[in-house]
């Protein structure tokens, strides 16, 4: 983490003002709700979404009160969709710290993602332009139709590459790919410019969400601070195993197909990695991350050499060295 603090330098002082409005804006006279919301911190973790937009921002020139607002707006839907998501995944870890769903049930978890996405739009509607709305109201659709998808695949062996790479398009880089594109909007930057950072968020976020679904099969719990092993528990298949049911021999490909596609593996976790590790999988899967981190890294280099583009460079190659 201090890797990460010294990589956020430029905007150190935005990202406490955006906790600020954050705590600000969630709360109640309602002592219980303020009790939810005070645990809610503990999801805000590496903050990632709001750098992303304000790092963007400063690259491009200035961090405006706009800017500290939009940061504010994407921590809230990014963490409603954390806690929404523990309670589809039966979670009992983030970040360390117990859920919402184990502390307080399923109910109350839904309850309050709800309540952090309708004061996320009560926030947004404070600015004086509507383009923000429409963007951040846009990537939730999608990041919801990624879930969707991913959903409707569970189980399903046939995954193709593609359809996987829509998953993590849709679900996870949407929202931080918007996120730099607002942080280059209201900073007034050439099309060029908000282009070339758009892109440069997508493919983070697929990265990310690559590396992620790595952890999940070969990190540990006191490593990454949170529940791993839930992809396999939800027969979600990720770019690893489909690498590895496209690559192994007959009786490898099934037998990995008889883990993945029942609910097996997460029993079974360290046979799934084996199998794996026998195809390169992981291997297979950090090269393509690799591949979306330079991408990325290409997308920024034109834009004028400030401590902030060098942040979003050395943010996006630290992708593939994370435990967590």
């Amino acid at each position: 983490m201090q890797a990460l603090a010294t990589l956020y330098e430029p905007i150190s002082a935005e990202l406490e003002k955006v906790c600020v409005i954050f705590d600000q804006e969630l709360s109640s006279d309602l002592t219980a709700v303020n009790e939810l919301c005070a645990h809610i911190r503990h999801y805000r973790g590496k903050m990632l979404r709001p750098a992303l937009l304000l790092l963007s921002a400063r690259a491009c020139g200035k961090v405006t009160d706009e800017h500290l607002t939009l940061a504010a707006v994407v921590e809230m839907v990014h963490v409603a969709t954390l806690v929404h998501d523990d309670v589809l995944d039966e979670a009992e870890l983030r970040r360390r710290y117990p859920t919402i769903n184990l502390l307080q049930g399923n109910e109350a978890a839904v309850l309050l993602g709800d309540y952090l996405i309708s004061h996320a739009y009560h926030l947004c509607s404070s600015l004086h332009s509507s383009f923000a709305a429409r963007a951040i109201g846009s990537a939730t659709n999608t990041v919801c139709e990624g879930e969707l998808q991913q959903v409707f695949h569970r189980g399903d062996t046939g995954i193709t590459l593609e359809q996987y790479l829509q998953i993590v398009g849709r679900k996870t880089a949407a929202l931080t790919s918007t996120c730099c594109l607002l942080g280059a909007h209201y900073a007034g930057a050439p099309t060029e410019f908000t282009a070339a950072l758009e892109r440069y968020g997508l493919d983070v976020g697929i990265a990310f969400q690559i590396t992620d679904d790595v952890l999940d099969l070969v990190g540990a719990e006191e490593d990454t601070g949170k529940t791993v092993g839930r992809d396999l528990e939800e027969c979600e298949l990720t770019l690893p195993i489909i690498h590895g049911l496209a690559h192994g021999e007959e009786a490898y490909a099934r037998e990995l197909q008889r883990l993945v596609g029942s609910g097996n593996g997460a029993c079974d976790r360290i046979r799934v990695r084996q199998l794996l590790e026998s195809t390169d999988s992981f291997a297979y899967a950090l090269d393509a991350a690799a591949r979306y981190v330079e991408s990325a890294v290409t997308c920024v280099s034109d834009l004028p050499r400030t401590d902030a583009r060098d942040a979003l460079v050395c943010l996006a190659r630290m992708i593939l060295n994370r435990d967590r």
